[in-house]
């Protein structure tokens, strides 16, 4: 007769384990979004720093949802489907396109 296994995890270990679990699909989300969205910045091309690229949405008023919005998770086809909506820019000129210096 098999014995029976001894679970020695505890809830914080798990905890742990999903945390590290959410934050490696969120970065996995990100990457597969730059992609998506073309990899680099729609009115320069810079591509050298994932972290400073960001969607910019062309007309807020369609804006369901914003892509990092308190860190929700979604899927990726509705993450897709606002990505639709949204341009990639790098940090300088998607502040030039709020501060109405760029026009995409």
């Amino acid at each position: 007769m098999p014995q029976k296994r001894i679970e020695k995890r505890t809830y914080a270990d798990r905890a742990e384990y999903m945390k590290a679990a959410v934050v490696k699909r969120r970065r996995k989300v990100r990457d597969m979004a730059i992609a998506y969205g073309g990899g680099q910045c729609v009115i320069c091309g810079y591509k050298k720093c994932s972290r400073a690229l960001s969607f910019h949405h062309r007309d807020p008023s369609k804006k369901d949802f914003g892509l990092s919005e308190k860190g929700i998770t979604r899927s990726w086809e509705k993450t897709k489907a606002e990505l639709d909506k949204c341009v990639l820019l790098c940090a300088n000129c998607h502040m030039e396109v709020h501060d109405s210096m760029t026009v995409l």
